[in-house]
């Protein structure tokens, strides 16, 4: 008998509020999700359509107000604040349109601080970071300040971060939101080259481009998941 693997993700009926002093917005609006391991998936929608609540959400960074969360077989709403932070730092790594790279930290030193928050032995975090410089060809920039690097080799850097851990899940919010077409071409090799590699890749954007390096496109609108999904022919 085949058993069906437990989805990475599972979202029911969940939604997110944003409270004024008079008003209560849903910015994510009774969406129902599934994720399994190994799917490429693509977030899409107008600015404040839910997308980056959405992937907040999914990375606990933020809280789901109302339905049901579950993380690899976990019910995220029963978990400490400490228990979703060390369940976040071992299974997740983040990409961020802004890179949030540390600007008093060399290419390398940002690429490591994930793994010392994770305790890793001297030894194997060098292995890790020169594994890490060599897979997004950034070696010879590895002693290179934030500052000294274009925004392409920013962003690979921050990748380099995200994947340093060997995450299950990775979370990338507008990957190639501030980088030309050159550089948005290699930042999506580089995620289609983790993902063939075996990482789970969920990606907002708003690019149509670089949503068909997904295998299947969710749409967002005013915080609702419309019904179709999109499924992508393989590139």
């Amino acid at each position: 008998m085949k058993t069906e693997l437990t989805p990475v993700v599972l979202m029911k009926q969940v939604y997110k509020y944003h409270y004024t002093s008079d008003l209560e917005t849903a910015a994510v609006n009774g969406v129902n999700l599934e994720i399994k391991s190994g799917e490429f998936v693509a977030i899409m929608g107008p600015s404040g359509s839910g997308k980056s609540t959405l992937l907040n959400l999914i990375g606990m960074i933020d809280d789901v107000s109302r339905g049901e969360y579950w993380f690899q077989g976990q019910d995220v709403a029963r978990l400490s604040r400490k228990a979703k932070t060390q369940l976040r730092k071992g299974n997740i790594g983040f990409i961020f349109q802004s890179f949030n790279l540390i600007d008093e930290l060399t290419a390398a030193e940002n690429i490591e601080l994930p793994l010392l928050y994770l305790k890793v032995p001297a030894k194997e975090r060098r292995e890790r970071v020169e594994e890490a410089l060599l897979n997004l060809e950034m070696v010879h920039r590895k002693d290179h300040f934030p500052q000294q690097l274009s925004g392409g080799q920013q962003q690979r850097i921050a990748i380099a971060r995200a994947m340093v851990t060997r995450p299950g899940l990775i979370l990338a919010d507008e990957p190639t939101g501030n980088l030309d077409s050159e550089n948005s071409a290699i930042v999506m090799d580089k995620l289609k080259f983790f993902h063939e590699s075996g990482a789970t890749i969920v990606m907002v954007t708003h690019s149509e481009q670089d949503a068909r390096h997904a295998g299947r496109t969710i749409e967002l609108f005013d915080g609702k998941q419309l019904i179709s999904e999109a499924a992508h022919k393989a590139q």
